[in-house]
Formats: structure tokens, C-alpha cells, sequence
């Protein structure tokens, strides 16, 4: 076992013990996934900390740990039909693969969207689809599915998002200021949608026509 492997494993049971997370499957997953080849090469040696750490076009890749709780708290079955909103640097596109036959990932910027599809390709992935554009406004074409994820901050919950959601699924996403936001969870249940309050944390912007202006 290389050194790379032994800290991945090392800072996943870190965060399972901190955050008292109990998703075996999730913990496999997460153990599986490379985090240090979705950073720039200079920063390798900071991959297995958790920390989020700067990628390209002024983003981040989020903190294994918040990267961990917001997965489990999606809680994707197998076979769900799963939106991400926010590729960026494709290691949470990574771990949502697993659950689904078909993922659906938006990113505005296309630098990031193609880097990500490159080593996403390389890693043998063939499950994901993948779209540059506007990703306050979802993925309307292929709606309505079983579960959406955003990893950028909102102003307030995008309707297009909560509409895409099939009844019975599930959206993940931080609303609040430029800063800091707090992160929501809304099950839908036919034409109600119930908001779950599930603690601070902070994101990049999500720019758009549901989001934030440039």
C-alpha cells in the first residue's frame, strides 16, 4: 500500500470518527476515490487533509468532510436518477457515480467541465453526462429526478430546482449570503416540500439566473 492510499484511508476514518458517520458504503466509496488526482499536482501532498483546497478558474474543492456529510444526507439509493449542480473538479461526481446508472452534472465554466470529464474518462467512468451551462436553472430536459445536489451557494432555493425534483426525492443545497450559507435539505412529497435546516457551512457563489449575479 503506497503512501497516497494509507493517508486516504486515514483521513476517511478521521472524518467518519469526527463526524459520527455510520454509511459503511459511502466510507468504501470515499476509501476508493483518488481525491489527490482532482487537485493540481502541487497541492497532492494537502489531498488526504480535510481541507478545501483551490482548483482552477478561482474554485475549490470542498472538505472531504462536507464533501462526506452532504453525500450521506442525500442518501442515494442505487438506480436513482442523480443531478449535480457544480462538476467543478469532479471528485464529488466521482463519489455520486457509484449510486447511479446515469449522473447528470452541470458546471458554468468550461475549463472545469472538460478537466473533469478528461480525468473522469481516465478513471474509467462511462455513466456520466455532462453539460456547460447555467446550472441554477437545473437540467430540465431530463427531469424529474430522484435526487439533486448543489455544491455552490444560493441566494435563495432555485423553484427550478425544487420542480425537477421527482415526488419522494430529495435536493441538497447551500442558500444564504456570498460567504456563508446554511445547508438545506428539501424532500419533496407531492406538491409540498419540506426544508431541513442541517448547519453552516460555506461555498463558492452559484452564478445565474437563479443565483447570484457576476
Amino acid at each position: 500500500m503506497d503512501g497516497l492510499t494509507t493517508a486516504r484511508r486515514q483521513m476517511v476514518e478521521g472524518v467518519w470518527k469526527r463526524q459520527g458517520l455510520r454509511n459503511d458504503e459511502l466510507k468504501a466509496v470515499m476509501s476508493a476515490v483518488p481525491r489527490h488526482l482532482f487537485v493540481d499536482s502541487a497541492l497532492a501532498s494537502k489531498a488526504y487533509s480535510d481541507i478545501s483546497l483551490p482548483i482552477a478558474a478561482e474554485q475549490t474543492i470542498s472538505q472531504p468532510s462536507m464533501v462526506a456529510i452532504m453525500t450521506d444526507a442525500l442518501s442515494p439509493r442505487k438506480g436513482d436518477k442523480i443531478l449535480e449542480i457544480g462538476t467543478g473538479s469532479g471528485y464529488q461526481t466521482a463519489l455520486l457515480a457509484h449510486y447511479t446508472p446515469r449522473l447528470y452534472t452541470v458546471e458554468r465554466i468550461a475549463t472545469l467541465s472538460k478537466r473533469a470529464q478528461a480525468l473522469l474518462d481516465q478513471l474509467g467512468f462511462r455513466n456520466i453526462i455532462y453539460k456547460i451551462g447555467d446550472g441554477s436553472l437545473g437540467w430540465e430536459s431530463w427531469a424529474p429526478y430522484d435526487r439533486i445536489i448543489v455544491t455552490a451557494g444560493a441566494p435563495v432555493v432555485s423553484e427550478k430546482l425544487k420542480l425537477q425534483l421527482a415526488d419522494g426525492g430529495r435536493l441538497l443545497i447551500p442558500t444564504g449570503g456570498r460567504e456563508a450559507q446554511k445547508l438545506l435539505c428539501i424532500d419533496r412529497m407531492g406538491s409540498d416540500f419540506r426544508e431541513t435546516d442541517m448547519g453552516d457551512c460555506r461555498f463558492v457563489p452559484l452564478l445565474g439566473k437563479e443565483g447570484w449575479e457576476k
